[in-house]
């Protein structure tokens, strides 16, 4: 494989991690194959892609939660011991996941300190921890206040605590997973300003991503996995966008074409709609119209009121005050069966724990909403034949890779559940989408797989309320826009009129009254 270590030796070309051969199976499948990479001392290496690649199996062997069947790792010219967490993090090796492991109830210095000396010793160097805290904020320019409870920290200021955590940890090599996940333009242009501090001080980073401008921002060198495989490798000035979305998936990835339609009639109505919560309201009296062939998309950052406002469209929650129309039709009693009976189809934001039940199989999954319904069900009988030639037909239409119909959802990469769960959804011909985060975390094949989707049920007639943290994604697919923050919604942009940068401000409460920093 081609590499930068075939140059002469100098400080900054130092190889600190070499995996070399590195082969994981389980059963018939093999996870990673022979896969060869090093990472240099001061350089960000971005490693991309599809969902099931085998990226997650590879930073787990790294880690220590599993052996490689074959292959090796050294850190920092030693063989690192496999399946020894301990000795990865001995050896400086750091990792910041997509979803945070803080304690909320805890403050920041509390959340740094833990796990770095016995408990019963948890305050004894509690001076000390907070002036090496304080120095690895202002080093790095990771500004959080070390008494302040994770709580009631934003999304940024939590992912701040995350590299603090690895920093105070003396990490040498630092791993992160989807880091932008949850943040807004400004604080993802802080993160970056981090990160070249933290190059320039001589920290080795990878970088794990499918938002690939900013793989091409942030690296130096990009690996790309494909089927458990090192397929490619690119210097980051020697490629683009379009080359990298074609070694991830194999084939070209024709961008989405939006084509401007007229609206059909008001499908869903809300009227200053108010939920009540501890402390503020969840939702404070938003109004909006979705029609018919228009997608709307939601901006904001996550816990700003997009959750509450699924819970009310799905019929979870009834709101304290204000009222919701669907075709016409004022909605008294608030019932998830009966919102799915007139029409609304749900992509939750969370696959895992909401859109599937892991344990069950996916036929049982696909008919979750729909069993005692035709032709699932005959004579207060589910009909089993019936259901396996609709799940065999989802998982053929909708390219699910699984092993078959009767296997365990739980088995199944998140790219493959979502695309369950779209087809599950767009069987019934809904009328309404409520698609809450439908591509986080999903590789570039599945995210424009999903987008093509969402754009041929516009067109067929469908409102689609589009709540994503991707503002890419919000401009290439909506009609109009709206932003949420605290609770309130701004009205409806048109999508021509807004930027990134616009989005990125009214994420942070400019333009909402009050005191503007993000929720």
């Amino acid at each position: 494989m081609p590499s930068e270590s075939t140059q002469p030796p100098n400080p900054a070309n130092e190889i600190v991690l070499r995996l070399s051969g590195i082969t994981k199976r389980f059963g018939p499948l093999v996870a990673n194959d022979a896969i060869s990479l090093d990472l240099h001392r001061g350089e960000v290496l971005a490693l991309l892609g599809e969902n099931g690649a085998g990226k997650t199996t590879l930073m787990n062997i790294l880690f220590g939660h599993y052996v490689a069947d074959e292959g090796s790792i050294e850190a920092f010219g030693e063989a690192l011991p496999p399946g020894s967490p301990k000795a990865a993090l001995a050896r400086g090796i750091g990792m910041v996941h997509q979803h945070f492991t803080l304690a909320d109830n805890l403050t920041v210095l509390d959340n740094v300190v833990l796990g770095t000396e016995p408990l019963w010793r948890a305050r004894s160097r509690h001076a000390d921890a907070r002036a090496k805290l304080a120095r690895l904020s202002e080093t790095f320019g990771l500004l959080v206040r070390p008494d302040a409870r994770i709580a009631d920290l934003s999304v940024g200021e939590r992912q701040r605590v995350e590299i603090l955590k690895a920093l105070y940890r003396d990490a040498r090599i630092l791993i992160l997973d989807e880091p932008t996940a949850v943040l807004t333009p400004q604080e993802t242009e802080a993160l970056f300003a981090t990160l070249k501090k933290l190059v320039e001080r001589g920290l080795a980073i990878i970088f794990i991503s499918h938002k690939l401008h900013e793989v091409m921002a942030v690296s130096r060198r990009i690996v790309v996995l494909r089927q458990g495989k090192l397929v490619a490798e690119r210097r980051t000035a020697e490629t683009d966008r379009h080359e990298l979305a074609e070694l991830m998936v194999g084939r070209p990835i024709p961008e989405p074409k939006v084509e401007p339609i007229p609206v059909g009639p008001v499908a869903l109505a809300l009227k200053a709609v108010t939920l009540a919560g501890e402390g503020h309201p969840r939702l404070q009296e938003v109004s909006l119209e979705l029609h018919g062939n228009e997608i709307i998309g939601i901006a904001g950052v996550s816990g700003n009121g997009q959750g509450a406002l699924a819970d009310v469209i799905s019929g979870i929650v009834k709101p304290s005050n204000g009222s919701l129309t669907l075709f016409g039709q004022e909605i008294h009693h608030f019932d998830p069966a009966w919102m799915v009976s007139s029409g609304v189809a749900r992509i939750p934001e969370d696959r895992h724990a909401v859109g599937v039940v892991g344990d069950l199989s996916l036929e049982e999954n696909v008919i979750s909403a729909r069993y005692r319904e035709a032709p699932f069900s005959k004579r207060g009988l589910i009909d089993w034949r019936a259901v396996r030639d609709f799940a065999t037909r989802i998982i053929a239409d909708y390219d699910v890779r699984c092993p078959g119909p009767q296997a365990a959802t739980r088995l199944l990469s998140g790219g493959n559940m979502q695309k369950l769960i779209l087809g599950r959804e767009m069987a019934r011909d809904p009328r309404i989408i409520l698609a809450n985060q439908p591509t986080r975390g999903l590789d570039i094949g599945a995210v424009r797989y999903v987008h093509q989707q969402l754009l041929k049920a516009r067109a067929s007639g469908a409102g689609t309320l589009l709540i994503s943290e991707d503002l890419d994604e919000l401009l290439t697919l909506s009609d109009r826009i709206v932003v949420m923050y605290r609770g309130r919604m701004s009205a409806p942009m048109a999508r021509k009129d807004v930027t990134i940068r616009h989005l990125g401000l009214m994420m942070a409460g400019h333009g909402f009254g009050g005191e503007a920093h993000a929720a």
